[in-house]
C-alpha cells in the first residue's frame, strides 16, 4: 500500500451496503377513520377555544313570570296573617321569584287590583296559582274570568293544590300538631274527617275524594272520610243562618262523615277532623268545633304547602300546552289547566269560553 493511498479516507458506506444497527423501530401508525378524525379536529378546536378570550357582554336573563298567589278571601282576623306567612316561606324557597298575593272576594288586595298593579311593575306575565285544593267554580270561571280582564298581561294558570302527596304530607302534620298519634295502630280505632269547602262541581268531590285517599295511605291505612262545611238542603235548620246551606252545598257534611265513622265502630274520641283550607275562616272553625276528637289547624304557612305552590308554578311553567293566554284584546282566549293526578304529572287543557 502506498502513502497516497493510506493517507485517503476511505469512502462511505452506500444505505444500500450499510450495516443494520440494532435497536427499536416505531410502530406504524393505523389508519384514522372518519370518526377518529372528527375526535381529533374537536380535541384541537376545544384546546385552542381555551385560549380566545370573549368580549362579548352577555344577555341578561329575563326575569320569571311573577307567581300570583289567589286566596279565597275572608273576614276571619286570622286569615290574612296566615296567607302572609305561607308567602313568605314561599319567598324565603325562591328568593329572586316575584310573588305577589290577590283574593276573589271578601279581602285585599283583591285579584283585579293585583293583577292591574303588575302594569305599574312592568311585569307582563303571570302564573296564577289558585291556594283552593279543588277544581271548583272559583278555578275554573273566575280565574280565567280575571285574568281575561288584564289584556296587559301574559298568563297561566295552575293546577289547585289538591290531589297532591305534598297536600296529604301537610295534612298529616298539622293533624300530629293536634294530638293525633304518630303511631295511629297502637291506640285503639283512629279515623279522620277530611273536613273542605265542598263545590257542586262533580270534578272538585273528585280530587277531595282522591285526597282523601292519598291521605290515608300517608297514615297507613287509617280511614279517611271527606266531608264538607256547606250543610246540605235537607239538613239546614230553617231557624240557623249560619247553617243554611249555600249554593254551593255538598253532601256529607263534618257530622254525617263523623257518624258513619261510628258506625263503622270508631270511638268518637279517637276520629280527628284534618281541615283541608289554607287559612283560618268561618267553614274551618265550624268544622274544627264539630271534631268529636283531634281538629287539626289550617294548613297556613306548613313547609309542604310552601313547596306545593312553587311546585304547581313550575308545573305550569313546563306545560306550555295548557292554560296559556295569548294576544290582547277582548277576543283572545283563556285556556287553563286542570287538576293533576297526585304523581304530579303535567296538567291537561280546559278551554274557556272567549271574552
Amino acid at each position: 500500500m502506498t502513502a497516497s493511498t493510506a493517507n485517503q479516507p476511505a469512502p462511505e458506506p452506500s444505505p444500500a451496503t450499510s450495516p443494520q444497527v440494532p435497536g427499536p423501530h416505531p410502530a406504524p401508525r393505523a389508519p384514522v377513520g372518519a370518526a377518529g378524525l372528527a375526535a381529533e379536529i374537536a380535541a384541537e378546536l376545544s384546546n385552542r377555544l381555551r385560549t380566545v378570550r370573549l368580549h362579548a357582554r352577555r344577555r341578561p336573563a329575563a326575569p320569571p313570570p311573577a307567581l300570583v298567589a289567589v286566596a279565597h278571601g275572608s273576614r276571619h282576623p286570622g286569615a290574612a296573617p296566615t296567607v302572609r306567612a305561607l308567602l313568605a316561606g314561599i319567598r324565603a324557597l325562591r328568593p329572586d321569584l316575584p310573588v305577589r298575593l290577590g283574593h276573589i272576594e271578601l279581602d285585599r288586595p283583591l285579584l283585579a287590583d293585583t293583577l292591574a298593579g303588575l302594569r305599574d311593575e312592568g311585569i307582563g306575565e303571570v302564573v296564577l296559582v289558585p291556594l283552593l285544593f279543588g277544581r271548583g267554580h272559583h278555578v275554573t270561571h273566575d280565574l280565567p274570568a280575571a285574568l281575561a280582564a288584564a289584556p296587559h298581561l301574559s298568563g297561566l294558570i295552575a293546577a289547585p293544590l289538591g290531589p297532591h302527596a305534598l297536600l296529604a304530607e301537610a295534612l298529616h302534620g298539622r293533624l300530629l300538631e293536634a294530638g293525633f298519634p304518630a303511631r295511629p295502630h297502637d291506640t285503639g280505632r283512629p279515623a279522620v274527617v277530611l273536613a273542605a269547602a265542598g263545590s257542586r262541581a262533580p270534578r272538585s268531590a273528585l280530587d277531595t275524594a282522591r285526597t282523601a285517599h292519598l291521605l290515608s295511605a300517608r297514615l297507613g291505612g287509617v280511614p279517611v272520610l271527606p266531608a264538607y262545611a256547606h250543610p246540605a238542603p235537607a239538613t239546614a235548620p230553617d231557624g240557623d243562618a249560619s247553617r243554611r246551606p249555600s249554593r254551593i252545598a255538598a253532601a256529607p257534611t263534618v257530622p254525617d262523615a263523623v257518624r258513619a265513622l261510628a258506625d263503622r265502630g270508631h270511638h268518637p274520641h279517637d276520629i280527628a277532623v284534618a281541615a283541608c283550607f289554607a287559612a283560618p275562616g268561618r267553614f274551618a272553625d265550624r268544622c274544627a268545633a264539630l271534631a268529636p276528637g283531634p281538629a287539626a289547624a289550617p294548613l297556613g304557612d306548613h313547609p309542604a304547602l310552601a313547596r306545593l305552590v312553587l311546585h304547581r308554578y313550575d308545573q305550569a311553567l313546563s306545560a306550555r300546552t295548557g292554560s296559556r293566554t295569548e294576544g290582547s284584546g277582548p277576543a283572545r282566549r283563556t285556556r287553563i289547566t286542570a287538576g293533576t293526578a297526585a304523581s304530579g304529572t303535567a296538567p291537561r287543557r280546559v278551554a274557556a269560553p272567549s271574552r
